[in-house]
């Protein structure tokens, strides 16, 4: 296949070039670089900077699909900002499945999101979960997985979202290069508990220690962005035309707070202090995937650990 990846220059998107180009097809990438950053587009991979409402630029009848990772990510802002989450996200999504559709490009895979499912009341989050989204972040994401309903049943367009949870690790290049997680500014639990073991930070940050959990701290479902980006490859050729089909990305396995600390203390050798903070507002006890469909779906399995995930985060830092 012809693979155009959006947002190919960040985390997310270069690990998951990095994958398509392995399974041998043909990427080009478009970002604007705002967050992104340039080197992170591997070898192999065509760079067009451009914003994706540009998309209709470089889009034409020889792409067989489209990857859509370019997207405003941080919940926070997009309370305080919500117009940059409507706007970055649905109206430049929309621009998108315009030129898409304008250039009979047959088929995408979406980076949703476990946001649009809010605070659920249960442990396990099954695809039928009600969306109740508590932020415009998770509610702009939700909005993308509508129009791709619509598009489908209208167009004929063959549509998969996957909605992550807590995504980490890194992956390696062959000369010895890294991708890995560069956002500024970092929100992500287990990059920011790095900074204190590389003595970037005094100490880190525990909120809420008062859960109903096995150690009072919340109990997050983590994936290894390798394992993430193998569930895309895996999308493109699952995907059915005039069908949208949602799957979660997670390991069914939660891991709280206390025990990531754990985890990059075991793996730096440091004792990253940590200090402890009342709950923020919204954040749920326990968020964990339900993998079955992706299992069933996908024959998607995620393979590597948590620790797995610090180790290479860790080593990635180093590099």
């Amino acid at each position: 296949m012809k693979v155009l990846v959006t947002g190919g220059a960040g985390y997310i998107g270069s690990v998951v070039t990095q994958q398509v180009l392995a399974a041998g097809h043909t990427v080009e990438v478009i970002d604007d670089l705002s967050t992104g950053h340039a080197a992170s587009v591997p070898a192999g991979a065509r760079l067009h900077r451009l914003p994706i409402g540009e998309a209709a630029q470089v889009l034409d009848s020889s792409f067989d699909a489209v990857l859509h990772f370019a997207a405003k990510s941080l919940v926070g802002e997009s309370v305080s900002r919500p117009e940059r989450y409507w706007h970055g996200n649905m109206v430049q999504t929309l621009h998108l499945l315009d030129a898409m559709r304008e250039a009979g490009v047959p088929r995408m895979v979406f980076s949703s999101t476990a946001a649009t499912y809010g605070e659920p009341a249960v442990d396990s989050i099954t695809e039928d979960q009600p969306t109740r989204p508590t932020n415009p972040y998770g509610a702009s994401k939700l909005a993308i997985d509508h129009m791709l309903t619509a598009e489908a049943a209208a167009h004929g367009l063959a549509a998969v979202s996957l909605r992550y949870f807590n995504v980490a690790g890194a992956a390696f290049v062959e000369d010895g290069g890294v991708l890995a997680e560069r956002h500024d500014p970092e929100t992500h639990l287990i990059p920011n508990l790095l900074k204190v073991a590389a003595d970037e930070r005094s100490s880190a940050s525990i909120f809420g220690t008062d859960y109903p959990t096995r150690d009072g701290t919340c109990i997050r479902d983590y994936i290894h962005v390798v394992d993430l980006a193998e569930a895309h490859v895996r999308a493109l050729d699952a995907a059915e035309a005039g069908v949208h089909e949602v799957y979660n990305l997670g390991t069914g396995t939660g891991t709280s707070v206390r025990e990531v600390i754990g985890a990059v203390r075991e793996a730096t050798g440091h004792p990253v202090p940590a200090e402890e903070h009342p709950r923020r507002p919204g954040d749920p006890a326990v968020l964990v995937a339900s993998g079955q469909k992706a299992a069933e779906g996908l024959g998607w399995h995620p393979r590597r650990t948590v620790k797995e995930m610090v180790e290479d985060a860790w080593t990635a830092w180093e590099r």
